[in-house]
């Protein structure tokens, strides 16, 4: 049985539910006394506030708040257009419900061409997905996620979330922008970074799973209408929220090595990421893959397809 490992002095608050849907709430992040080092988080998939700052406006620049169009509503950067995972993934009424088998995944080429051509999200632009980190759930990381299957490779996420773009004086409106249909054409879904629940099933052993819920939810509390509480067999505990500095930014790749080392894992293990539905676990997996953990996946349905097919732990 896998180590489960805590961090100490680690601290969670509850998060919300509206709406069957999974929304933010407010957590803190690794003091700056734990950190290994103070450099700055670089990565393939990460862009600074400041670029965000420096770029919005270009014509060749599309960003997308992936807050959704409520939260863009109040305020949102300039000329962004908005959207949620959801609206791009296998969740609406056809699918089923939250655990259904075919529920909260990336949906077949044609599917999603249709999505993304009527957000305008085109291939030959630079695409900015905006999100939070310690005040969300990583909302932009599992679009960024499904767009890499999808064969984008210019497409990026901020580091600190919408609010770091904001105090790095973005300019901002109230209401998204709204998006200019395009062509865009899916030719095949990539797997390379995509965990199923049949794969996961019958190759367990051969992986690391991390669960990267809060310490509530790896313990058994039932938040989101999960068919039972508690964790996959032997998951190492390693919250979402240790990925981040107090401000919200991503911590050092020293400080990301660091972190697996402690918990027993090496760059050369096959790690799995899951948390409730493929959301803060895609932020995970990315980290991991831009600091240089190659064998890592996203389990897209995570618990809520696992609680009604598999065992848990408590």
């Amino acid at each position: 049985m896998k180590m489960r490992v805590k961090r100490t002095g680690a601290l969670f608050m509850a998060a919300c539910l509206l709406a069957g849907c999974l929304t933010g709430c407010k957590s803190k992040g690794v003091p700056e006394e734990e950190l290994v080092s103070d450099a700055a988080f670089e990565g393939a998939y990460l862009v600074t506030a400041d670029y965000v700052k420096e770029h919005a406006g270009d014509e060749n620049v599309l960003l997308v708040d992936c807050r959704g169009v409520d939260k863009a509503k109040k305020e949102t950067l300039e000329g962004a257009i908005a959207t949620t995972w959801q609206e791009i993934g296998t969740c609406g009424e056809s699918y089923g419900k939250e655990g259904d088998e075919g529920w909260g995944k990336i949906p077949e080429p044609s599917e999603l061409s249709e999505k993304l051509g009527g957000l305008g999200m085109s291939k030959d632009k630079e695409i900015i997905l905006l999100g939070e980190t310690l005040g969300g759930w990583g909302d932009d990381a599992r679009v960024l996620w499904e767009l890499s299957a999808a064969g984008y490779d210019n497409v990026k996420m901020v580091d600190g979330g919408y609010s770091a773009a904001k105090a790095a004086g973005a300019p901002t409106q109230k209401g998204a922008s709204e998006p200019e249909p395009s062509e865009v054409l899916i030719d095949a879904i990539d797997n390379t970074h995509v965990m199923g629940t049949e794969e996961l099933q019958a190759h367990y052993d051969d992986y690391k799973i991390l669960d990267v819920r809060t310490e509530e939810e790896y313990e058994g509390a039932v938040k989101y209408n999960e068919a039972k509480g508690g964790h996959l067999p032997g998951a190492i505990f390693m919250p979402y929220t240790d990925l981040f500095r107090e401000g919200g930014t991503l911590r050092s790749q020293a400080d990301i090595e660091q972190m697996m080392t402690d918990a027993g894992i090496s760059k050369e293990d096959k790690i799995v990421a899951y948390c409730t539905g493929g959301i803060r676990s895609a932020y995970m997996q990315l980290v991991l893959e831009m600091a240089g953990y190659e064998n890592t996946w996203n389990y897209d349905q995570s618990f809520w397809r696992w609680a009604v097919v598999g065992e848990v732990e408590k």
